[in-house]
């Protein structure tokens, strides 16, 4: 595994990701914050569907109210066009009842006396008569045609009432959705407001931690160097004594007394040579990690100088986003990808896995650490570079930056240290 989080499935790192990386290395308070936002975000999302769900069907009344009111309107003006209708047909009925029962219409004898012939006198009376009932018919009719005109709109009134009534609760239901989206809106600015002035104060930690990281860095490299230089000087001047004694034992070439069979070596006491350390240090030669990713067994007890210039290179790196899989400033880093590409700076060459780092090296205590050594947790899952001061740096998470955090904020996930 590349990462810390490489088991963990895509959808929660996402949701890491939409949440602003509430990080197990964020301060407390900030990780609450942005606990909230992401609870209020959601809150938003839901509120978001409820509203466009009312607002559809806000709109859907509406036009079906326009579509009632439309049509209500319309029945109005055939209803009075009905009633019109009618009034005038019960007029025309009316005069044509007086016209032939009590006008100037003749009687039956006066039409038989003055027709040509039977048929003839039959033909107007059947006439009158059908002329009578045709305007009856046209009467009866308008009165059909007001009566149904007025069922349909009561019937439409009633249809009105209920989408106006429809139309209302949406309404309502909308603006009150609307404010709570709004008041939502509010308590999520506010909430960003907060992290955003709860980062900048973690930025300006990681500042002041990184200021003093290199401070006290700068003090040991340079105490470091010191002490090598004054390890040369003795060194240096072993050599040489030891050289002075070598040719005030030897005899001179004239004289009788024979050479000695042995010469007199060096006293080995102060003659080792400490490597000085240098920007750039030879490469390390390291051993194979173990298919199955074992840590290898400790070539030595004495676990070394290793090197604490790794301490130094990784704090260049602070700010730069994690990135899973990463191992370069350039598309971030990830745990593992962190530590190779600060020791490939060192010419030493690491999988990019933080397993198998564990299998390189020497086993360090925890009392023992120094900068530049390597301190992995949580079963082999995440490692950082010690820098002293129970400080060490690292990528921790999706949604993070390589920072700065104390080995006592993962105490419980603490497996183990190595040198390099």
């Amino acid at each position: 595994m590349r990462s810390r989080f490489a088991a963990v499935p895509a959808a929660v790192l996402a949701a890491a990701v939409v949440a602003g990386s509430v990080g197990a290395t964020s301060p407390p308070a900030l990780r609450a914050k942005q606990s909230q936002a992401k609870s209020v975000e959601a809150q938003i999302a839901a509120l978001d569907v409820q509203f466009g769900k009312v607002v559809d069907a806000w709109d859907g009344a509406r036009v079906a109210l326009a579509a009632s009111e439309k049509e209500l309107a319309a029945n109005r003006i055939a209803l009075r066009r009905a009633r019109r209708l009618k009034t005038v047909a019960d007029r025309r009925v009316a005069r044509r009842l007086v016209a032939i029962y009590e006008g100037d219409q003749p009687d039956l004898v006066s039409l038989l006396v003055g027709a040509s012939s039977l048929s003839d006198a039959l033909n107007v009376v059947e006439y009158s008569r059908e002329l009578a009932g045709a305007d009856r018919r046209i009467a009866d009719e308008a009165h059909r045609a007001r009566d149904r005109l007025a069922r349909a709109q009561r019937s439409l009134q009633e249809v009105e009432r209920s989408r106006r009534a429809t139309v209302s609760t949406l309404a309502s239901e909308r603006s009150r959705i609307s404010s709570m989206l709004a008041e939502r809106s509010r308590l999520l600015a506010s909430v960003k407001s907060e992290i955003t002035a709860l980062k900048a104060r973690e930025a300006a930690e990681q500042a002041r931690l990184a200021a003093a990281a290199r401070a006290r860095l700068a003090r040991q490299e340079a105490l470091l160097r010191a002490q090598a230089a004054a390890r040369a000087r003795a060194a240096a001047a072993a050599r040489a004594k030891a050289a002075a004694a070598a040719r005030n034992a030897t005899p001179d070439a004239g004289a009788a007394t024979p050479a000695p069979t042995t010469s007199v070596a060096p006293t080995t006491t102060n003659t080792t040579t400490v490597p000085v350390t240098t920007d750039a240090p030879p490469t390390v030669a390291l051993p194979t990690p173990p298919a199955t990713g074992v840590p290898l067994p400790p070539a030595a007890t004495d676990p070394g100088a290793g090197h604490p210039e790794a301490a130094s290179i990784a704090l260049r790196y602070l700010g730069v986003p994690y990135q899973w899989g990463g191992a370069s400033p350039v598309t971030g880093f990830d745990c593992s990808g962190l530590v190779m590409y600060v020791y490939a700076q060192l010419g030493v060459q690491l999988p990019h896995y933080a397993a198998a780092q564990f299998g390189y090296g020497t086993p360090v205590g925890r009392d023992q650490l120094q900068p530049g050594d390597l301190v992995f947790f949580d079963g082999l899952s995440h490692v950082g570079i010690y820098i002293g001061n129970g400080e060490f740096v690292h990528a921790p998470q999706t949604g993070d930056v390589v920072k700065i955090s104390p080995l006592s904020a993962f105490a419980a996930g603490y497996v183990g240290a190595r040198r390099l």
